[in-house]
């Protein structure tokens, strides 16, 4: 009987996941990524605008909270693994998200949360108090910490609806969903880059920000809809503290004498289970320096070694990101002062300038899946055309052109802005669509980097 019951809910789990997720789980992004996009795009300006803060003090502001944001997911993907599982984290971190976004929304709102405008001929502006500051980072902390929930699980949750031990044959899905993830995420970013910033820009930050607010509603109703249909895998333990066992236990049993024969170093597979999915993970001469490692568990060392072994692949997304990270700061204000007429009296929102960097990423990564990896599969012999380190290099390459061309056009600028005297936030006579290489180059790069780099991850995040 309890045979039988097995079988059952074994065809039952067949039932779940595949493509049948796939609307639900891309339709949740697209409206949650255009949440981000619309919500964040234009943010620097409000500072500036609304708030009255120095470019300076608004600048540091969105990497505080940018940075911020990046590492509450180590928290998130902590609570995801020891106990809450990816659905439910995901979920809670979009409703996080989602008050933070209304937050934000209703200082923008209402005229007792932020500074009264400035007169036309003062040179001086009145700042927010400190009570009005405190609202708006207490939205924006908010948001930051609904991406811990949201950033470490989203991707690999719905990798879990391609398992490749139930499957085989979902490998050629599971590499479809990575690219359809980032097509629809860039799709739904050059919506809010177009719509959400033109709304903020000409008719109101409460809309504005309003708009955002209710995609990422709509988001968490797409995402709790797929329920029934999804894969839920349960939590296997956080990886970080069977880490800090083994770093622990490493140093206590230093001095233990060990074995010659790697079979006979302990192993205990019932607390094991959870490391890998995929089958045991096997002992390897890496690090043999860390000789005390070798008196511990065995898979669990070898699951430390593999997360050492990519966390060089992990770091040098740090100085991309931050190479990068003046496209969203900088570069808008740079666009302000810029002539940003594209017919008759329209001028484009500076912070729509970011659409193009969206657009090469889009039209990189349809052409690389379907053009580049037909011609590379030939040369090859992989599904994949070129590994996702070798994707991961190129894209690393192609970003650094980006650099160069945002530092050539400043130069031009700067020069440009030194002949107008006299003319207080006069436009500088340089079309803002200087601007356009560094974006395209970026989102070129980005669109090798950001897919290769989720990809060689995913690969190995059974053995990690």
């Amino acid at each position: 009987m309890a045979g039988n019951g097995k079988v059952e809910e074994e065809k039952e789990e067949l039932k779940k996941g595949g493509l049948r997720t796939m609307p639900f789980v891309l339709a949740s992004e697209l409206c949650d990524r255009f949440a981000l996009a619309g919500f964040n795009a234009n943010m620097v300006q409000y500072l500036q605008n609304e708030l009255h803060l120095h470019l300076v003090q608004a600048t540091n502001t969105l990497n505080f909270f940018g940075g911020t944001a990046s590492l509450t997911p180590i928290v998130g993907g902590l609570i995801a693994d020891s106990f809450a599982g990816r659905f439910m984290t995901i979920a809670a971190g979009s409703f996080i998200y989602l008050l933070g976004m209304i937050g934000v929304t209703v200082s923008a709102i209402l005229p007792g949360l932020r500074p009264p405008p400035c007169e036309l001929k003062s040179e001086t502006c009145q700042g927010a108090t400190t009570c009005q500051l405190l609202v708006f980072y207490g939205s924006l902390l908010l948001t930051a910490a609904g991406s811990g929930g949201i950033r470490p699980c989203v991707v690999a949750f719905g990798a879990d609806q391609f398992e490749l031990d139930r499957q085989k044959a979902q490998h050629g899905g599971r590499r479809s969903f990575f690219n359809l993830y980032f097509f629809s995420m860039g799709f739904s970013t050059l919506l809010a880059l177009t719509v959400a910033v033109y709304v903020q820009d000409n008719v109101g930050w409460g809309l504005g920000f309003g708009i955002p607010s209710v995609a990422m509603f709509v988001s968490i109703v797409a995402f709790v809809a797929g329920y029934p249909l999804y894969i839920r895998r349960k939590p296997g333990g956080s990886p970080l503290i069977r880490l800090a066992q083994v770093v622990v236990a490493a140093v206590r049993k230093r001095k233990i004498q060990l074995p010659g024969d790697a079979n006979l170093l302990y192993q205990n597979k019932e607390i094991d289970l959870d490391i890998s999915t995929a089958g045991r993970l096997l002992h390897t001469d890496h690090f043999t320096s860390a000789k005390s490692l070798a008196a511990v568990d065995g898979p669990r060392v070898e699951e430390l070694k593999s997360i050492l072994r990519i966390l060089p692949l992990w770091s040098v997304g740090i100085f991309l990101i931050t190479a990068a990270s003046h496209n969203h700061t900088f570069a808008i204000i740079q666009a302000k002062s810029m002539d940003r007429h594209l017919f008759g009296s329209f001028q484009i929102p500076a912070a729509t300038l970011t659409i193009f960097s969206v657009l090469a990423m889009l039209l990189t990564i349809v052409i690389y899946d379907r053009v580049l990896v037909p011609l590379a599969r030939r040369l090859t012999g992989l599904d994949s055309g070129i590994t996702y380190l070798q994707r991961m290099g190129l894209g690393l390459a192609i970003s650094l052109s980006s650099n160069i061309s945002a530092s050539i056009v400043e130069y031009r600028r700067r020069r440009a802005a030194s002949m107008i005297t006299g003319r207080l936030g006069a436009t500088v006579p340089m079309s803002v669509f200087w601007l356009v290489p560094q974006y395209a180059v970026h989102g070129i790069g980005d669109g090798f980097y950001s897919v290769g780099h989720m990809g060689s991850f995913m690969t190995n995040r059974r053995r990690a």
